[in-house]
């Protein structure tokens, strides 16, 4: 009976042992084993859980939302001469979203990168280098489904202090919501409650192309969130404390026309997964780059380095560059169990998208195409040298979703 008693006390012990030993390393942050990226498909349905602290609740059961993330969306005065309409002297900027628009308004949550102002008529409608289009295409992507739009890039400052507010207005305006630039220094940090799952989203840019001197030092401190490590860790620990579940940081970074991500964003982004980010959308190359499954903890964490452009007058005859052509709607679908007290990333779904240009009526027209629904479903409606660029478009942008 004595020596029961000394081997179950011993395997107690072997027990206590190897959960503290685990519990050790997996806290401490600067250990080599901590990070690790793994392949990733185009589908990714079982993915590791997060634990969270909620009373288990049978009732609630399981909780499902998505979001639906886009790159650049820029207006160049081409698009700007084409969106107008001469006999009523108004702009159709809804047109080219058209194709895409299921997958985008389909989603809980869309967003996008607004690389542009609307600061009024008065300042000019331009395009490249200093952007400045009319409000209405804020409408127009109101009506194509988008919620969030992230207003921090290196064209926020293109018409000053006023078009940062204008623009932020405009989207208010327009029953949308921004990220990324405010009015006051009072800003509290974007948390979107979809179901009883709730999503924090934050932004940032590495810089407004040298126009930051067009604020004050305070008001550069509190209308444009430029990247630097401690805003933004703290701003991860400000959505914890306010009890999000998923954390979204949308960031505008990297080279610009480069197809992979520099080691600057690959060092950012690893140490913003171990402040707590759970998603990060990359923006500003106008090209695709590759996306990542960064696990750490035990977790899944997913970043797309650069969504490429998803509108533009970029391309091969414009740029000497096709592969500005090429965005990619990101599909998350984000899950809440209550049963089992987890919270995960259930699937991340790539739709390649293509912009379109051609001519009509003396003008250009554009539209954004979801690339494998034309090729498998409508080829008959488009032309051979279309088809091929769409064939190597989508080539191009899956190759890049495929990597590690």
């Amino acid at each position: 009976m004595k020596k029961r008693k000394i081997v179950i006390s011993l395997v107690i012990l072997l027990f206590l042992s190897s959960v503290f030993l685990a519990k050790f390393f997996s806290s401490s942050i600067g250990t080599s084993g901590d990070l690790e990226f793994i392949n990733f498909n185009k589908n990714v349905k079982t993915l590791n859980k997060r634990e969270i602290k909620y009373i288990r609740n049978p009732n609630m059961g399981k909780i499902n939302i998505s979001i639906a993330a886009t790159g650049d969306i820029m207006f160049h005065t081409t698009q700007i001469i084409s969106a107008y309409d001469n006999k009523t002297g108004t702009y159709d900027f809804e047109s080219p979203f058209k194709p895409v628009k299921k997958y985008i308004e389909s989603a809980d949550i869309a967003i996008g990168n607004l690389e542009t102002v609307t600061a009024g008529r008065e300042h000019g409608f331009t395009g490249y280098p200093r952007f400045n289009s009319p409000k209405v295409v804020v409408r127009a992507l109101k009506n194509t489904g988008y919620d969030i739009l992230a207003t921090a890039n290196n064209h926020s400052l293109d018409r000053g202090k006023e078009g940062i507010i204008e623009t932020i207005d405009n989207i208010k305006t327009y029953g949308l919501k921004n990220i990324g630039t405010y009015k006051t220094p009072n800003n509290d940090i974007l948390i979107e409650n979809v179901k009883g799952v709730k999503v924090a989203f934050l932004c940032y840019t590495y810089g407004c192309n040298g126009l930051e001197s067009l604020l004050t030092k305070d008001e550069l401190k509190y209308m444009i969130n430029l990247i630097d490590e401690d805003r933004i860790k703290n701003d991860i620990e400000k959505t914890k404390l306010a009890g999000a579940d998923f954390t979204v940081i949308f960031i505008h970074w990297g080279n610009e026309y480069h197809r992979n991500a520099s080691p600057f964003q690959k060092q950012l982004a690893e140490k913003m997964v171990k402040w707590g980010a759970d998603i990060i959308l990359g923006s500003h190359p106008h090209v695709v780059q590759e996306s990542d499954i960064l696990e750490y903890n035990g977790e899944n964490k997913f970043i797309i380095y650069s969504m490429g452009n998803f509108i533009s007058n970029q391309r091969y005859e414009t740029v000497n560059n096709r592969y500005t052509e090429d965005g990619v709607i990101v599909i998350l679908k984000l899950q809440k169990d209550y049963v089992n007290e987890i919270i995960s990333i259930e699937s991340i779904e790539y739709i390649p998208t293509w912009v379109n240009r051609y001519r009509k009526d003396g003008k250009y027209k554009y539209e954004i195409l979801p690339v494998e629904e034309y090729l498998n479903n409508k080829a008959q409606d488009l032309s051979k040298e279309v088809f091929s660029r769409m064939k190597k478009s989508f080539n191009s942008t899956m190759t890049k979703m495929d990597q590690r």
